[in-house]
């Protein structure tokens, strides 16, 4: 388990852990941009669920926002769900607040609830490390993918480069299991409170 940054190492680059297949996913009711509450059930698609742990501020998260709302639009046509949840601290990131979420979701015309962890107890309980931080679930809601979208770092990577995420999540909608070879996603650690 990899957890936050020791104080002072604000900025630390984080790998996502292995995917632990099976893991159910955890349920939540979360105030969105919409102006809604939003729980699990209400996301979920019939083939089953991306939750996405993004923000406003990382470079991480901006090199792959068009690429996130591409993969999120072609698999809801394969009965996949999306949502984005926000965990960092707005107190010390201002770019993260929900005022600015809601403007980022108009902006973006994010096609996907984009959901507030004030507590941080979902990203928690979900064992987030990092923006972005991707978990895809099957149908039944058991984690089949803990990968990145593709090979893109803080700057986007070339077009053509394969689609990690999406062809993971097609599988998934297509046969319940993920790909046994995943690649971590990387990113900007989560902005615990206290740290």
């Amino acid at each position: 388990m990899i957890h936050g940054p020791s104080r002072g190492w604000r900025k630390a680059l984080l790998h996502t852990p292995v995917c632990e297949f099976g893991t159910p996913a955890g349920d939540f009711s979360l105030p969105g941009t919409d102006g809604r509450i939003w729980s699990l059930e209400q996301c979920r698609g019939d083939n089953g669920l991306l939750v996405m742990f993004i923000c406003n501020h990382c470079p991480y998260v901006k090199a792959v926002r068009d690429r996130i709302i591409r993969d999120v639009r072609e698999l809801r046509q394969l009965g996949i769900g999306s949502v984005a949840i926000m965990s960092n601290d707005p107190e010390d990131y201002p770019e993260d607040a929900f005022e600015t979420m809601q403007q980022v979701a108009r902006e973006y015309d994010y096609p996907f609830p984009y959901l507030l962890d004030a507590s941080q107890e979902i990203a928690k309980a979900y064992g987030a490390v990092c923006t972005p931080d991707f978990f895809g679930y099957n149908g039944r809601l058991e984690l089949q993918y803990r990968g990145r979208i593709d090979a893109s770092g803080k700057q986007p990577a070339e077009p053509g480069s394969r689609r990690d995420l999406f062809e993971a999540m097609k599988q998934i909608a297509e046969t319940g299991q993920g790909p046994r070879e995943q690649i971590a996603s990387m990113g900007c650690s989560i902005k615990w409170r206290g740290h």
